[in-house]
Order: C-alpha cells, then structure tokens, then sequence
C-alpha cells in the first residue's frame, strides 16, 4: 500500500484496485481506439472534477496496454472496452505495485511520515530512470502521475523535459482536477481527454458497491444528491456526520458575504484534529463552490472579479494542504477561508 492510499478514507477504493468503470464508456472508447490504431499519442492530460474516475481509468488503461502490448493482435483488435480479468496476472501485479513497466507519482511522506502537500522534482525525475534504462519487462512502460497538480514547479519541469523527448512505447497518463491551471508546455505536449461528473444512477450504482449497501440505501441515495456526479466525495459523505457538516458549510458559503462568528466557531469545533473525513469535507464543499463560482458568467465576464476569486481558490487550497498535511488546528482555518470569502465577494450582484 502507498503512503497515499494509506492516508485515504478505507472506504473508497483504490483506484489501482477498482475493476470496475462507471458512466465513462465514450471516454473509454476514445483511449481504447486510439491504441487500436497503433499511433496512440504517447501523454495524455485525463481532467475532470475530483472522484469521478479519472485515476480508475488510467489504471485500467494501463493495465490494458501492459497485458496488450501489441495492438495489432486480434484480441486487442476485438476489444470493446478496457476490461481486464482482475486475474489475470498484469492486473494483480499492477493492484500489488510490483509491475515493473509501471511507474506511478504521487505525494508521499517525508522522513517524519508526515503526507507531503507536492510531489518533488526527486520524485519526478524517477521518469528519468524508469524510461532510460533497460526495460524491467518486455512491451511498454506507462507513467501515471496522480496528480499533475501537485506537481512542484521544479517537477513539473522535470516531467516535461521527458514528454519532450520520449522514448518509442512510453505511455503517460497525467490526471488532473483543474487542467487549465496545468503548465501550458505540458498541456501541449499532451492529448486532453475531459471526464464530466457521473450522472446520479452512476454514482449511486458506484457507491453502493464500494460501500457494500444496496442502491435503494435512503442515506447513500442523499450522499449521492450532494456528491455531485463524484463518487468518493458521496463515499466520504457517508461517514459519520459528514453529510451534516456539508450541508452546514454549504449554507454559510450561500449565505456569503454576511457571516455569523458564532456559526464559524461552531463549525470549527465540529472540525476536531485527526479527523481527516470532516476536515476534507469541510475543503470540498468550499472548493466546489468556489469552482462553480468561477466558472459563473457573471464572474467569467469580469478579469478583476475573476482573478481576485482566483488567488483566494489559490490561497485556501494551499492553507487547506498545510492543515491536512501538518494536522493543524481546524477552527483558525475555517476564519481565514471565511475572511477570505468575505473580502472577495464583498461586491458580488446577489445569486438570489
């Protein structure tokens, strides 16, 4: 098990160990033809929101081309979907971590064990050896980085220097939640596939398998309502009072640019250390209608608004890393993304 899933919520499944896709089989299709065709452009920038399935389908593509190497074969040819027997040996060795022609980036823990709130250039030069030296298995060698988000400015570069120039049967599959913000020399040396947020049906089938409950669950049918087309976001949703905290954190973002102090210090205290489930639902509810504000017309329309609306999503993601990554206080958090809030949409039209 990796430093990051060891940090993530036991009930969302890792994506390296999801068999299953749910609601993507036109995005699936696009990579499947492409490697079909035996020209398939060697970076893909696979964006979309937060627990819709972007890393589970970089893992069953990779999967895919490890046990598939030669797309001309007519078992290939006859593929209809990325679908792999979880037994088959490539998917067992690629669930254990132990594939030698995968290599995958994502933060990890410095010497103290503490989360990393990037991925470093060291981490990232890893390309370097993994696509340099001799192959480790016959075939291809795919690179997911899990995400190019967190990607340091010096890692990005490292990365990009091997997307520069890669080598014959690399593959990279760059996943991203915000890939506008992604470095433009990367965004162009990369073919972009789009996922849209899962529609309901999906998220609850998806859900329901992971959380081992029936679909008809009335607890995992609302969780699903306030996922909004995201799975692990309606996983997390479904531990303890999580559900509640959303819909309180909500109703203060709404009630925005007015703010009750005594609310804030409430929803702080409901935000204890070492609860990683509250803390990240209280991030995730800002930070989606932050994004759903920023891509508002009456926002989009407006540079000043939309960049002062910008820098704070920048400034609160980073405050946001700090607390989870140190395991910080939670209550002074909640006032500095408030304040923040406050000053950016002092001057907003109402959205009543």
């Amino acid at each position: 098990m990796s430093p990051r899933e060891a940090e993530s919520d036991t009930m969302v499944p890792p994506p390296r160990k999801t068999a299953r896709l749910y609601g993507h089989a036109a995005t699936e299709a696009t990579l499947l033809s492409a490697y079909k065709s035996g020209q398939i452009p060697h970076a893909w920038l696979i964006g979309g929101a937060q627990g819709i399935g972007k890393a589970t389908l970089a893992y069953r593509m990779a999967k895919f081309v490890l046990a598939n190497p030669e797309p001309s074969l007519p078992a290939v040819q006859r593929a209809t979907s990325l679908d792999l027997d979880p037994d088959h040996p490539v998917a067992r060795q690629v669930v254990a971590g132990s594939h030698g022609g995968l290599l995958t980036l994502e933060r990890t823990a410095n010497d103290k064990g503490v989360m990393r709130s990037v991925i470093t250039v060291d981490e990232s030069r890893e390309t370097i050896s993994f696509f340099g030296s001799t192959a480790a298995v016959a075939g291809w060698r795919v690179c997911i980085v899990d995400t190019v988000d967190e990607l340091n400015a010096n890692a990005s570069n490292a990365l990009l220097k091997i997307l520069e120039e890669p080598p014959a049967r690399s593959l990279f599959l760059l996943i991203s939640h915000a890939p506008s913000r992604v470095l433009a020399t990367i965004q162009s040396r990369c073919r972009k596939l789009m996922l849209r947020p899962l529609a309901a049906s999906d998220v609850i089938l998806a859900a329901a398998q992971a959380a081992e409950r029936g679909p008809q669950d009335a607890a995992l049918r609302e969780a699903a309502e306030a996922g909004e087309g995201s799975v692990a976001r309606t996983l997390a949703l479904l531990g303890g009072d999580a559900l509640g905290l959303h819909h309180r954190t909500a109703a203060l973002l709404e009630a925005l640019p007015h703010v009750d102090p005594r609310a804030l210090h409430a929803l702080g205290d409901a935000l204890p250390l070492n609860d990683r489930v509250a803390l990240r639902t209280f991030i995730d509810t800002v930070d989606r209608w932050l994004t759903s504000h920023l891509r508002a017309p009456d926002v989009q329309a407006n540079l000043p608004r939309l960049a002062r609306l910008a820098e704070v999503w920048e400034k609160i993601n980073q405050s946001a890393r700090e607390t989870e990554a140190f395991n910080l206080e939670r209550k002074p958090l909640v006032f500095s993304v408030f304040s923040m809030l406050v000053e950016a949409t002092a001057n907003f039209p109402s959205r009543a």
